[in-house]
């Protein structure tokens, strides 16, 4: 259960306002691979005005990882989401062509959904591989869970 049903609990407001703070680093828009491709000084700008620069070998190898089609679907930087609901120790990326390309760098199976749960061990990988093109996002789910 996310949160308990006694006073005790933690204030769900006080929750949704710790996680909007810690993804204040977060872009205001995520840009297409093709958009990003075209730029002379690949870079996102975050919600706290901060600007992230892209390493242009990191987009390389993300081109060539991914079928040229995918090319305008694939938004930048990818979101590892973060959160205890996907299990302890798990983070997920989500849109298919991001689990795609996922799959592709960490040399798993092709995921048959439009997301691709990932453990500690291949997020430190997946991070390592590609620096400035992922982005940690902190998430939960706040709705009241049934106890049987």
């Amino acid at each position: 259960m996310a949160f308990s049903n006694d006073r005790q609990g933690i204030n769900k407001n006080i929750l949704v306002k710790t996680i909007q703070t810690m993804n204040q680093h977060l872009p205001t828009k995520r840009l297409n691979l093709a958009e990003l491709m075209t730029m002379e000084k690949p870079g996102i700008k975050g919600r706290d005005n901060t600007f992230f620069i892209i390493e242009k070998a990191e987009l390389d190898l993300i081109s060539q990882s991914i079928p040229r089609f995918l090319w305008s679907r694939l938004r930048l930087p990818l979101l590892i989401e973060m959160s205890p609901d996907f299990g302890n120790g798990a983070a997920r990326v989500q849109g298919e062509p991001e689990a795609e390309l996922v799959a592709k760098i960490l040399g798993k199976d092709r995921p048959r959904e439009r997301q691709i749960i990932i453990y500690l061990p291949e997020v430190r990988e997946l991070r390592r591989k590609l620096p400035t093109t992922t982005q940690y996002a902190f998430v939960t789910n706040l709705r009241e869970r049934d106890v049987d």
